[in-house]
């Protein structure tokens, strides 16, 4: 009787989309990239791990919203490329999903140069700059950190010394955008609004 030889291991590195593309994670074209599959990927992506209040998740789609939500509030005439990029800011998620920042830094930086490359064909795909000058970055990344405070203060039981000492401090957005963006969607109604802001900015 002969032994069973061991399976192969598969170095197949590309996801199929619902759209039909097939995106290689490690060197993605930005000809495989469709809005339509990230607005439907993000809207299915948990921000929090899950671990937050309401029916529905919090998706990472709402996420971006939000972000854009809080720039718009702060810097109401920044450039229209710099709310696209805002709302892109998490777009390589929807093919490489969501980490919580504490398990980022157990695994290094592997999944931070994906999710670079990822980024950077999404902006060429989208008209912006592959990598966006360093004070966009930070722009963004303050809105990033205002909708991070945001949501662990609504959603994830932080108290408000604590996301005050992880996240900084409060955005101040107005009572009636904090009821409808921090209020978890469905995961259709994400992708519908996600869709919609993204085709008025291209607009």
């Amino acid at each position: 009787m002969t032994a069973k030889a061991a399976p192969k291991i598969s170095s197949r590195a590309w996801q199929r989309m619902l759209s039909g593309r097939r995106l290689d994670l490690l060197d993605p074209s930005p000809l495989d990239i469709e809005i339509a599959d990230i607005a439907h990927g993000l809207a299915r992506v948990a921000r929090w791990n899950g671990q937050t209040r309401g029916a529905h998740i919090f998706s990472v789609a709402q996420h971006t919203l939000l972000v854009e939500a809080v720039m718009r509030e702060h810097t109401p005439r920044v450039d229209i490329g710099v709310r696209l990029a805002a709302l892109l800011h998490d777009a390589p998620e929807y093919v490489i999903g969501d980490m919580i920042s504490p398990f980022k830094a157990v695994i290094g930086g592997s999944y931070k140069t994906v999710e670079k490359r990822l980024l950077s064909a999404i902006h060429v795909r989208f008209g912006l700059q592959p990598a966006l000058p360093t004070d966009i970055a930070r722009q963004i990344k303050d809105a990033d950190m205002g909708a991070a405070y945001l949501e662990a203060t609504h959603l994830a039981g932080f108290s408000e010394p604590e996301a005050k000492r992880l996240f900084g401090s409060d955005p101040g957005l107005p009572a009636v955008l904090i009821d409808d963006y921090l209020t978890p969607w469905s995961a259709g109604k994400a992708e519908k609004r996600f869709l919609a802001r993204f085709k008025s900015l291209q607009a």
